[in-house]
């Protein structure tokens, strides 16, 4: 018969399903041992720390026995005492154990509990052996479900980098705080346990055998470069400061040339940098940026420096010309804070050719007179230690009483420098043309233009309109606004509404507008737009012409004179009663049969036109003066009895020369003459006077155009002058030399 003992604080439990323990006896009190070890004799391992050891690892059967039972050795140690069995008044849970919690969370993991509590307080065999059997039937019921212990980290012995190494090619690289061994030849990074010398000459033999023979400082230099390439330096250094510095700096300058607002930077680019660097390179690297200030005040103060520093350049490039000599454009216009600004470019000589760069936009903060401007601009010049003799050509647009070139301005300039050309703009002619329109011309015009205003002013009248073209299957389904102040706006919009003559006829009808369908339903009425729309038209082909950079007055008078001896040509066809250069109007007269009797009126009206626009252009644009351009455009063929006095002699010389010649031959213009200021002096400063006056106000235009942009609503209060020439400039900031004047304030 077997009975089973119950000890309640140590007897085994089964978690899984009730099993029996098998029968022991109680265990009986030990007799005191007669013979004790010696007091200074090491305590060993008894009989039942020895058993547990063994019981332990086989029943877990996994390194969690073996590991707890060497870790409860020393709790049998001198099993062989003489000293009783007490029972425990306070349970101290025993080594083992604590590591049993720590480490295993098997499935027997109590019953190992109750095992080595039962051998750790050295028992009765009988009990121990209970313990034992249980755990045993523990494991066999719960195989397939080995004990689980958490990873232990494997710990890897960290080898540092040594300079030694560098005979290698290998310098040192930190990722994620661990240091790492980078070839300075093909940049490969090995693992951590590749710091060692054997390692890294095999990858040095095996992959660049051909760099055995260099110095120790090619793999220094090597090194310093792939560290400049790379942010895990992980050392914030003065020289970390300075590309910070520099970055701001850079980041600045493209805020300018973008036209975007200040906050720019802050509010976007240094978050997105932020994100691209911490996916793509690593979390650790995104502090880093923030050394870079870009807030709104530190992008301001980036954008002044480098304006200062570009002005300086242009004024010293000015000076230190070959022929210190200059020509300027200016404009005023209105900008959205309702102030006057002033815009002035200049040209000048600089490396081998012509030079267009931005000067100064200021505000005319008073009235916009030709005394004003003329105030403004020498006190410039006088700022900068420039004077009014330096200045060789002006070109002006706007009103004569202003800007014009027989007055205003330039009549002033003219009293301080005799020497000036002064030219007028010559790509506003489509305003010429409509100022020497006749009456009846004029009148179609308005009448044009009233009718495309009625539509695209009303949003409904503007969408009824768009879904009659869409009824009637037409291409051009939109009209187009007019604006006296927009560039050729006049042949764009002329055109559009002759292509709808007759969607506009049926709208204009269904809106109970007589007098603008009659417009678009009377003959004589289309053959004046039509008219309108082919003098636009070459108008505009010729200001395309125009238009430009690096323009000079020899290039674009020939156009002109050309044009001017087009309309002469054009008058005298139109007495013959031909108008094959005019093909809108042509189309027109053959599709509805006009006779040549019904033409006579139209015709008469583009004559006179046609008389008035040429005298207008000979005014705006007299004659350029026939010796000194032929000069300047063929000087081989020129007589010497032409050419001043003074460069007579020179000019034999030039003619004489065959590497003159051949260079004529080879360069352009410009570059032939600047060429010859060496050898030629006086004889290519009487031909560069010429050629550096601007013919076109294009670059001004042009200015105008980007500060809109830069000076928007949004930012009415905005000094643009700074903004402006770090957008527009060709001439590249000095950003290194305003570095060094620098110290880097982190962004917080």
């Amino acid at each position: 018969m077997s009975f089973v003992l119950f000890f309640p604080s140590r007897a085994p439990q089964m978690r899984a399903a009730p099993r029996h323990a098998p029968a022991a006896q109680p265990p009986a009190a030990a007799a005191p041992s007669a013979v004790g070890s010696p007091a200074a004799a090491p305590r060993q391992p008894g009989l039942m720390a020895q058993m547990a050891t063994t019981a332990a690892g086989v029943a877990v059967g996994s390194a969690v026995g073996h590991t707890l039972g060497h870790a409860i050795t020393g709790g049998f140690s001198g099993g062989g005492s003489a000293e009783p069995a007490r029972p425990d008044i306070t349970y101290q849970e025993p080594p083992g154990a604590q590591l049993v919690n720590q480490q295993s969370r098997g499935p027997c993991s109590l019953e190992i509990k109750q095992f080595l509590e039962c051998a750790q307080d050295q028992g009765e065999v009988q009990l121990w052996e209970g313990f034992k059997k249980v755990l045993r039937q523990c494991r066999i019921a719960n195989e397939g479900h080995p004990p689980r212990m958490d990873r232990v980290e494997k710990k890897v012995k960290k080898r540092r980098y040594s300079e030694d190494f560098l005979q290698y090619g290998f310098t040192s690289k930190i990722t994620a705080e661990i240091e790492k061994p980078q070839c300075v030849i093909c940049g490969d990074v090995l693992s951590a346990e590749s710091m060692k010398p054997n390692k890294l000459k095999r990858h040095f033999d095996s992959k660049h055998l051909s760099f055995a023979g260099k110095d120790i400082s090619y793999f220094k230099s090597k090194a310093d470069e792939l560290k400049k390439g790379r942010l895990d330096t992980g050392i914030k250094s003065p020289k970390q400061n300075v590309v910070a510095v520099e970055v701001s700096y850079l980041v600045a300058l493209r805020i300018a040339r973008t036209m975007k607002p200040h906050t720019f930077a802050e509010d976007l680019l240094l978050p997105v940098a932020k994100d691209s660097v911490g996916v793509m390179i690593g979390d650790e690297f995104v502090t880093q940026l923030s050394a870079v200030s870009l807030s709104n005040d530190t992008v301001r103060r980036r954008i002044d420096d480098m304006s200062a520093d570009i002005l300086d350049q242009v004024i010293q490039e000015i000076k230190s010309a070959p022929l210190p000599i200059f020509s300027i454009q200016l404009d005023e216009s209105t900008e959205v804070a309702n102030c006057s600004q002033l815009l002035m470019y200049v040209r000048y000589i600089n490396d081998g050719d012509f030079k267009d760069e931005f000067l100064f936009c200021k505000p005319l903060n008073t009235a916009a007179t030709a005394r004003d401007v003329f105030e403004r601009v020498g006190s410039f010049l006088k700022e900068h230690k420039l004077s009014w003799e330096m200045v060789c050509g002006i070109c002006t647009d706007g009103a004569r009483a202003m800007l014009g070139c027989q007055s205003g301005f330039q009549h002033l300039v003219l009293n301080e420098s005799p020497k000036v050309i002064g030219t007028h703009c010559m790509i506003h002619l489509q305003t010429l043309a409509m100022k020497t329109l006749p009456q009846d011309l004029k009148e179609v015009m308005q009448s044009v233009i009233s009718s495309v205003n009625f539509i695209k002013s009303n949003t409904l009248n503007s969408q009824l309109f768009s879904q009659l073209c869409n009824d009637l299957d037409t291409q051009n389904k939109a009209l187009l606004f007019h604006t006296e102040g927009r560039w050729l706006s006049s042949g764009t919009v002329f055109k559009r509404v002759f292509e709808l003559r007759d969607e506009l006829k049926i709208f204009f009808s269904q809106k109970g507008r007589p007098q603008l369908e009659a417009l678009f339903s009377d003959e004589s009425e289309l053959q004046k737009m039509a008219y309108l729309v082919d003098i636009f038209a070459i108008l505009h082909e010729l200001n395309l012409s125009l238009q430009g950079p690096n323009a000079t007055c020899l290039d674009l008078s020939e156009k002109i004179q050309s044009f001017q001896m087009k309309l002469e040509l054009w008058q005298n066809k139109l007495d013959e009663n031909k108008i094959h250069m005019l093909p809108t109007l042509s189309a027109f007269f053959e599709e509805h049969d006009i006779k040549p009797s019904k033409r006579i009126t139209v015709i008469i009206s583009m004559k006179k036109h046609l008389h008035m626009l040429a005298q207008e252009i000979s005014w705006y644009f007299p004659n350029l003066p026939d010796v000194p351009f032929a000069l300047a455009r063929s000087p081989f063929t020129v007589n010497v009895e032409d050419i001043p006095e003074p460069a007579q002699e020179e000019f034999i010389e030039l003619v004489n020369s065959d590497a003159a010649r051949t260079d004529f031959s080879t360069l352009p213009v410009t570059q032939f003459w600047i060429k010859c200021l060496q050898s030629y002096p006086v004889l290519s400063e009487t031909v560069l006077r010429l050629l550096l006056p601007f013919p076109t106000t294009y670059l001004c235009e042009k200015g105008f155009s980007s500060l809109l942009v830069i000076k928007s609503k949004y930012r009415r209060r905005l000094a643009v002058e700074n903004d402006l020439r770090c957008a527009l400039a060709k001439t590249t900031p000095r950003i290194s030399d305003l570095v060094r004047k620098k110290q880097s304030q982190p962004s917080h």
